[in-house]
């Protein structure tokens, strides 16, 4: 198969990703780099990818990371709807002007969140509530940006879409991170976001089966991430 996609489905990129090939039929061999067991930092996977991240793809010949750099190209090099990385130059800007704002405003502080509470616990590191306190801060301002500029009134979809885009796909998987928390934590974080909410349903339903598929990673690694957090008295 030409198309491998090198990922761990406890990041969120990577479950954005691989949901977006099963959606629009792209047919890929799905390599797991085991964040936990540090793969990304071998050798082998160093060619792949020099930054040591995931997720990664080969395309025949063609090495790429950055998750938004690898939904846009898939979806300009495979034959998949026009909403999601719409021809039209202005929509598409709008599009990636949604993924610029992501990686310095949702993403970091999601990430800082749920790595200083929870998913530190997985890799050896130590919980770092500063950090995490910090992270939740721009989390729920970047909820807040959402619902009162991305997501337009009584539209389904980021800037008033009636589909979603890649940029809806990316930003869902980023909070669905929030999954890795206790019920209680995801609802005093969420709860209030009713709109984030309706919008995270619609994506799962404009991309079922598989959004579901793809996220069943999540609860089998929370019940032991929450039972390390309790036995280490966190």
């Amino acid at each position: 198969m030409s198309l491998k996609l090198y990922v761990d489905r406890i990041s969120q990129p990577s479950r954005a990703l691989v949901i977006f090939c099963k959606v629009n039929g792209i047919e890929f061999e799905e390599v797991k780099i085991d964040l936990t067991k540090k793969q990304h930092h071998s050798p082998e996977y160093a060619e792949i990818n020099p930054m040591k991240q995931v997720p990664a793809i080969v395309h025949d010949d063609l090495k790429l990371f950055e998750s938004h750099t690898i939904l846009g190209y898939l979806a300009s090099a495979f034959p998949v709807a026009d909403h999601w990385y719409p021809s039209d130059i202005r929509k598409r800007a709008k599009v990636q002007l949604v993924l610029d704002w992501h990686h310095s405003n949702l993403r970091r502080g999601s990430v800082s969140y749920i790595f200083n509470t929870l998913i530190a616990l997985a890799v050896g590191a130590p919980i770092n509530l500063s950090a995490a306190a910090k992270g939740e801060k721009l989390m729920l301002a970047s909820f807040t940006t959402i619902e009162s500029f991305w997501l337009e009134e009584d539209k389904p979809f980021l800037h008033g879409s009636a589909q979603p885009s890649i940029a809806d796909l990316s930003l869902v998987c980023e909070i669905m991170q929030l999954e890795f928390a206790e019920e209680s934590e995801r609802e005093r974080l969420l709860g209030p976001h009713k709109r984030i909410l309706k919008w995270i349903e619609d994506t799962k339903t404009a991309t079922a089966p598989y959004f579901d598929e793809v996220h069943a990673v999540i609860a089998p690694i929370r019940e032991k991430l929450q039972g390390l957090k309790a036995q280490l008295g966190k």
